[in-house]
């Protein structure tokens, strides 16, 4: 695929079936994903869902291709501690990179430029090369201090977009709710992934 891949962070904040539908809407339409996993995000998955994701790359493309009853795409999966991996370097070029769902401590390391894991390396290549990074924030209440952190993204150049649901669109269940969240947030980055009921339909 000559298409720029995605860079696709998810970190161990609840909404997880945020994340796996981003994985699957990408793949459907076929563009090109390297997935990163944080170490939380593999706990929640156990605690909320009862799944075991592979921790081996390999295995992991396999057991999202399996579980999304998807062939279409091209889906590489890293290692959160692999700082080696080529999205760690800002000489590898990437359309974007989308952190869904984006923990409050993931948040805080990224604004004062700590990389402790692939996920924030990768976001701190994003927002030196000036390359489009968005954060879907999940947390409530917000404190001074995660309204401080995200302040100080937004004023690097992050998008901030909290996965907020519609009810304009009259959605029917959670599925459709979700994907006007998903799909909402790749409007911004001029990709249609799936057609949605919209303003004014």
């Amino acid at each position: 695929m000559s298409e720029l891949p995605y860079v696709l962070g998810i970190t161990g904040a609840s909404a997880q079936p945020l994340a796996e539908r981003t994985i699957q809407l990408l793949l459907e339409s076929n563009k090109s994903v390297h997935l990163v996993l944080s170490k939380g995000s593999y706990e929640v998955w156990a605690s909320e869902k009862q799944i075991t994701i592979p921790s081996d790359t390999y295995a992991q493309q396999n057991f999202w291709r399996d579980r999304l009853k998807t062939q279409k795409g091209n889906l590489v999966c890293h290692g959160y501690h692999d700082l080696s991996a080529s999205i760690a370097s800002g000489s590898y070029k990437s359309k974007a990179m989308v952190i869904i769902p984006c923990s409050m401590g993931t948040v805080g390391r990224i604004a004062s430029g700590i990389s402790s894991n692939l996920i924030e390396r990768a976001a701190d290549v994003h927002i030196k090369e000036n390359r489009p990074l968005i954060i879907c924030p999940r947390e409530s209440p917000l404190s001074l201090i995660h309204l401080n952190n995200l302040t100080l993204l937004a004023k690097a150049g992050v998008r901030i977009v909290p996965p907020i649901p519609s009810w304009y669109s009259q959605p029917e269940n959670i599925d459709e709710m979700i994907d006007f969240i998903i799909v909402r947030l790749f409007d911004s980055l001029g990709e249609e992934l799936k057609e949605v009921r919209r303003w004014g339909k």
